[in-house]
């Protein structure tokens, strides 16, 4: 087995209730589709001890929004399907700040530079103020937001539901540009997240297809088909690249894919390096040389990055509806649909730690500093775990 090098560092909605159901998981007690592994005892070699926890309103709602918590500095900021939105010291969970807005929130958040930025079920996009939450600047896009915004230095750069994207300027909330694409019949409820740099915007699409943006203009620079639609019903046609474009310092960019591949491609003109036949809705993880990536089954499968060769997989989880995984302290982070939080052992694949958060269940990333996990239930409880040893 290589060596494994770890870092700090970790570079629509649906159109019909039946593809919610099926698709999302959103029934009404916010049961899985599929019938879910029990879960089995293991040996456990870390503990995860809660150091405090604050309850954050209504929580996620009944359509349970991906409003995933973000930490900047010393600082955590979570918030409500409602339009409550908190900012929490890091370390022991005290209250700095506590606004209301008068829109509901659909977006996970993103905390950058002194700013919170947000979108909003009506087409906004918010900026608050970090020191104290006031409203820094607001701005309207084309439709309801559920991605997350994502920033370079000039630029808020937002993908809606119906497929568009804008670029905003960051200071202001002035549009910059619009890029439209294409929309299925069909989607998975959600939207890819943008990856941005400096010169350019990496943006997975609903109809299967990676385009590069230019961030002067907007225009793709070039685009291709990742995941190419197959079978006869629309939902067997499903190819969402829902997950985030991962890209690392070296120009490797890597693709998930549901219903498809994982591909990883080189970032400057989208040659493809290698492919796996993983199917995942879930943003992959990289540290050191590993790719971790979640497959829509709930399988947590580990790829080596240089080959997309598999190392590992943990199929303990099946059906459990794992959210995206996040890495803390030499382990991969992964909350289910029951409130879990699972440690798997980054190097060897087995299930070293668990903690219940809340039976509401988690359906958001945790968000992670070193050893500290800081995770979101569906009902609003915000709790933060310290991995020991």
């Amino acid at each position: 087995m290589m060596n494994l090098r770890f870092s700090k560092q970790i570079m629509r909605v649906t159109l019909g209730a039946v593809a919610v159901a099926l698709l999302a998981g959103c029934a009404s007690k916010g049961e899985p589709a599929y019938t879910p592994k029990e879960l089995r005892s293991f040996n456990e070699t870390a503990t995860l001890e809660t150091q405090w926890r604050q309850n954050v309103g209504s929580g996620l709602g009944r359509a349970r929004y991906p409003i995933a918590p973000a930490r900047e500095g010393n600082t955590v900021f979570a918030a409500d399907a409602e339009g409550l939105v908190m900012a929490l010291n890091a370390n022991n969970g005290e209250r700095e700040w506590r606004v209301e807005l008068d829109t509901p929130i659909s977006s996970a958040l993103t905390a950058i530079a002194g700013q919170v930025y947000l979108g909003t079920r009506n087409g906004e996009v918010i900026a608050l103020d970090q020191r104290d939450g006031s409203v820094s600047w607001r701005s309207r896009v084309s439709s309801e937001v559920l991605a997350a915004p994502q920033a370079n230095q000039q630029l808020l750069v937002v993908q809606s539901v119906d497929g568009q994207v804008t670029a905003l300027d960051r200071a202001t909330g002035a549009e910059r540009w619009v890029y439209t694409s294409s929309q299925p019949a069909l989607t998975l409820r959600g939207t890819g997240t943008p990856t941005v740099i400096e010169p350019v915007t990496f943006v997975g699409l609903a109809n299967g297809r990676l385009a590069t943006l230019d961030n002067r203009s907007g225009q793709p620079l070039w685009d291709m088909q990742i995941a190419t639609p197959q079978g006869r019903s629309e939902v067997e046609r499903l190819v969402d690249l829902s997950g985030q474009p991962l890209i690392t310092p070296d120009g490797r960019l890597f693709i998930t894919s549901y219903n498809s591949r994982v591909v990883a491609l080189e970032a400057t003109r989208g040659n493809v390096l290698w492919e796996s036949n993983l199917s995942s809705r879930h943003t992959p993880l990289m540290v050191g040389d590993y790719l971790f990536v979640v497959t829509d089954d709930s399988q947590v499968v580990a790829l080596d990055a240089s080959n997309g060769q598999e190392i590992w997989r943990n199929d303990e989880f099946e059906d459990r509806w794992l959210t995206a995984p996040a890495f803390a302290d030499g382990r991969i982070v992964l909350g289910d649909f029951e409130g879990y939080v699972h440690l798997i052992d980054a190097r060897e694949g087995n299930i070293v730690g668990r903690t219940r958060v809340h039976k509401s269940g988690i359906s958001v990333p945790a968000v992670t500093d070193g050893s500290t996990i800081h995770v979101q239930a569906d009902n609003g409880r915000l709790e933060t775990l310290e991995v020991t040893p």
